[in-house]
């Protein structure tokens, strides 16, 4: 049977609607905005798997190109491994479904997005974390939903709810927000520079808007929810774990006082060591594994929240010791490193011409995009031997983080014409590397010579929450607090404002009263650590380095790409093949020369303005006389474009014949003197001759030659002209050779 909702979501209609596809899912709903459409599925599987301790939850996210009407690029023309968009999109509904299912839930759940149909207006992404949460509210699975998601701008100065995507080009914050009935459960935000006061008002704006989404919820549940499972219980020994903790409490204390992460983590190794060899045959190793880990999060969270003091002693809002460098590699573009007391990340910046931007087979509005951040995140940064392969899901979602919250200091593609490509390399890994990327990242792209508007900081807050309802709120969090603590806040940004946010929590949310706090405290933190980034380097260097690529941008007539392209691209090729630059051309007539050598670079802009420019009156060109005809020779003076240089404009004397003068092949120097209603270029030798001594009159020099020139050899010369016997004074009078003629006119 078939049950649909409809609800007004921002002067737009939501439809959620079930039982007409997928039927043999356990759940399925499709939801429609405008002429988006996802199709959701749910599948879990009713015996939980052994040995598993953690929740089995996996989230996909499958873009169809044909929902936007495009046919896939390669040479299979189909979909293949998921696209960068497509797995952030699997990671924003995977965060807020996450902590709402129970931790000890050990059966595998697997939800399935599928874009059916993109009008490229709505976003799908927000569709897919409505329909998972529509599918977990209709099953059997405990679930602590449902939850809304909406997206929100601030255009003109007005808060808008789901712009369309093309609006997001002029609005200065893009931000999601998914929140219950009370609380707000996950936040990512990119946004120019704004400040914490509009993002506290656009999150309430947007909790209040998904109340309406959560209602259409709560009616599908009733009309074709199924009863819950019960919550499983934990499988450890109550007793075995409360005797191990007691005997874990006399050890632990003194262990988590060490500030230095391997020391700390040595002497745990070593406690585990004794309590598996002294009491290892009473109790299973996952009990003794669980006395530990229940041990260290009570100490952790009691020790912050009754005497404010943090692992290693730390103050609730201090942040660990900071180091900054800029310079660090040779032969690179830019380079810096951020290290954040055990936290190290080394950032290289590479440039490169237009054509080196990213292609985008995706689903969204845009086909590419010039500014790229990868980050790596390899095995030795922790301490752990681990296999290297393509990046995963957290390296992808990490990497974005940290482009998103640089994008909004970038120069633009008109002041600065490079393709930019950013690496962050975790060299160690204590707790928010993501943040240490975007620190690190700024100060490379200033190492680099990008001409950055200003210089960006991230950090990462933190949550520890009692039963009384007492809480702290933790600035700069380390690998432990991170995963002992119930939040991970992260909050990007310059002196001016925020540029990048994305909050997670294992809470099932938190108060828009913690939020407030939050964004606050970060930035004070942000102001702390902006102000050790700029001891480094305060500025962008003047200059691109001189291994990088100078980009030279110039402008011709859209009309005249074709002659720079050429047949079949063989122009283009040929000049960079001769020049060895780098040449992108845009529709619009821009033209990016890029070349190490400036020589280089202006060799190719010439032969590209020999290509495309006009002939006017009045200019000189040194050409080739490509055609001899028996009224005057023609010469190509650009390439493509020939004039005439008739008989009479060959010299200051009268010329009998052109071969005596010019021959094919012959470069000669001339000057547009017309050109006719019909385009067609009229060229002169004589005028050059006039130019030459204009106030001479018949006293000038004469130079023309013997009148019975000898014939056998011809002119002499490339110029076309032999010698001559020189004369001075007044020009002797000749007599005329024959009848007088009229002067030859063109038709």
């Amino acid at each position: 049977m078939t049950h649909t909702f409809r609800g007004d979501i921002g002067g737009r209609e939501l439809t959620i609607e079930t039982g007409k596809l997928a039927q043999q899912a356990d759940a399925a709903v499709t939801v429609r905005y405008g002429d988006t459409v996802v199709l959701v599925t749910m599948c879990f599987n009713r015996v939980a798997r052994e040995g598993v301790d953690f929740l089995p939850l996996t989230i996909d996210y499958e873009e169809r190109l044909y929902a936007a009407g495009k046919i896939p690029g390669g040479f299979i023309r189909r979909e293949g491994r998921p696209s960068e968009a497509a797995i952030l999109a699997c990671r924003q509904t995977d965060r807020p479904i996450r902590p709402l299912l129970p931790k000890t839930w050990h059966s595998e759940i697997q939800i399935v997005t599928t874009v059916l149909s993109a009008d490229q207006e709505n976003d799908p992404d927000i569709l897919s974390v409505i329909g998972a949460s529509a599918c977990l509210a209709m099953s059997d699975v405990p679930f602590d939903g449902p939850v809304g998601a909406v997206n929100v701008g601030y255009i003109n100065g007005e808060l808008v709810l789901n712009p369309k995507m093309a609006q997001f080009d002029e609005s200065l914050l893009d931000l999601v927000v998914v929140s219950t009935r009370d609380k707000v459960i996950m936040v990512e935000a990119g946004a120019k520079e704004i400040s914490e006061d509009i993002v506290l008002q656009a999150v309430k704006f947007a909790h209040e808007a998904n109340q309406e989404i959560i209602r259409l919820q709560e009616q599908l549940q009733q009309e074709g929810g199924r009863p819950k499972l019960p919550v499983p219980e934990k499988t450890a020994d109550k007793a075995a774990v409360a005797e191990l903790t007691r005997i874990v409490d006399e050890k632990l204390a003194g262990a988590l006082q060490q500030g230095d992460k391997g020391v700390r983590e040595q002497m745990m190794a070593a406690l585990v060591a004794e309590l598996t060899g002294t009491v290892g045959e009473a109790y299973a190793e996952k009990d003794i594994a669980a006395a530990i880990d229940e041990r260290i999060r009570a100490e952790v969270r009691s020790g912050i929240l009754e005497k404010g003091q943090r692992i290693g002693g730390r103050g609730l809002t201090e942040i660990r010791p900071i180091t900054c460098e800029v310079g660090l590699l040779p032969r690179t573009h830019g380079s810096g490193m951020f290290t954040r007391g055990q936290t190290q990340v080394l950032t290289i910046t590479t440039l490169g011409s237009s054509r080196k931007e990213q292609m985008l087979d995706g689903l969204g509005l845009e086909e590419s995009k010039r500014f790229i951040h990868h980050y790596n995140f390899p095995g030795f940064s922790t301490g752990e031997v681990r296999r290297i392969g393509s990046p995963g899901r957290r390296e992808i979602g990490h990497g974005a983080l940290a482009e998103r919250a640089l994008v909004p200091v970038l120069p633009t593609v008109e002041d600065f014409p490079y393709t930019i490509r950013l690496v962050s390399e975790v060299l160690s890994s204590s707790g928010s590397t993501s943040m240490a990327s975007v620190c690190a990242g700024s100060l490379s792209l200033m190492d680099a010579g990008i001409p950055v508007k200003k210089a960006v900081a991230g950090v990462a807050m933190g949550l520890v929450t009692g039963e009384d309802g007492k809480y702290a709120v933790l600035t700069d969090i380390e690998g432990l607090e991170d995963f002992n603590g119930d939040m991970d806040f992260k909050v990007a940004g310059t002196r001016d404002g925020i540029t990048a946010i994305q909050m997670d929590t294992k809470l099932q949310g938190i108060s828009l009263e913690i939020v407030e706090k939050t964004l606050h405290q970060a930035r004070d933190g942000r102001m702390f650590i902006l102000d050790k980034m700029n001891a480094a380097i305060s500025a962008s260097r003047p200059d691109v380095s001189r291994f990088a690529p100078r980009m030279t941008k110039i402008k011709i007539d859209p009309g005249k790409i074709g002659a720079v392209i050429g047949t079949g691209g063989k122009t283009i090729r040929s000049i960079i093949e001769e020049t060895k630059t780098t040449i992108d051309v845009s529709d619009d007539g821009t033209v990016v020369i890029g070349s190490p050598d400036m020589e280089a670079t202006q060799k190719a802009i010439a032969i590209i303005e020999g290509l495309t420019r006009e002939v006017e009156v009045g200019d000189v060109y040194t050409g080739k006389v490509s055609r001899i005809l028996d009224f005057g020779a023609m010469v190509e003076v650009l390439p493509g474009k020939e004039g005439l240089v008739h008989i009479s404009e060959l010299a200051d004397y009268r010329v009998g014949k052109v071969e005596d003068i010019v021959k094919v092949g012959d470069e000669v120097m001339v000057k547009v003197i017309s050109i006719d209603n019909l385009g067609r270029v009229n060229l002169s030798r004589k005028a050059l001759f006039e130019k030459e001594n204009p106030e001479a009159g018949n006293a000038r020099e004469d130079t023309r030659p013997p009148r019975y020139p000898d014939r056998r050899s011809g002119p002499g010369g490339s110029s076309g002209f032999g010698n001559r016997p020189r004369y001075s004074g007044d020009r002797p009078n000749r007599p005329r050779q024959g009848p007088s003629r009229p002067p030859f006119k063109r038709s």
